[in-house]
């Protein structure tokens, strides 16, 4: 092989190396699941083919009412999950719907769906959850006021208070 004979050898081994990992890749493809949307609670494909109409929405959401995230903070034993919800002229809202996720960031294992909070002067308050792990959270929500919907989505640490929207 020190003669130069040794390169069809080669370029022989480095192809069929090459189809193996092509091979590799769409059988590990295709055993991960599609997981939802970390934004709009959806298949990302929907959400993909959705995007004009999800943020025209947001945006006619946010002609009439204004939404807070307004928890205390995530803690591992007990979180109580807070929104405030009110129209422009700071009036509360008490009639909307909101459904909630907690999740994990691309790790759907441990999600939790949170429904029919108690309301009280436009303040939504979901019951007690408990956290199966620290770090960090997101916390998504639906909120629905008759015909108007949007997403409100916020990064959560249990180890910190703060809170970002995305």
């Amino acid at each position: 092989m020190s003669s130069g004979r040794g390169w069809p050898y080669f370029i022989a081994g480095s192809i069929i190396m090459v189809f193996g990992f092509c091979v590799a890749t769409v059988v590990v493809s295709q055993q991960r699941p599609v997981e939802p949307s970390d934004t709009y609670m959806m298949p990302y494909h929907d959400a993909d083919r959705s995007a004009n109409e999800l943020i025209q929405a947001e945006i006619d959401f946010n002609r009439k009412y204004k939404v807070e995230y307004v928890t205390d903070g995530l803690h591992v034993d007990s979180s109580i999950i807070k929104y405030r919800l009110v129209d422009l002229n700071s009036n509360p809202v008490n009639n909307a719907k909101i459904k909630v996720i907690i999740t994990r960031p691309n790790n759907h294992k441990h999600d939790q769906e949170l429904i029919n909070p108690i309301v009280s002067n436009g303040v939504y308050t979901f019951n007690s959850v408990k956290l199966p792990q620290e770090g960090r959270w997101d916390v998504m929500a639906k909120i629905t006021v008759k015909d108007l919907q949007r997403f409100y989505n916020v990064k959560a640490d249990t180890r910190a208070k703060e809170a970002f929207e995305y």
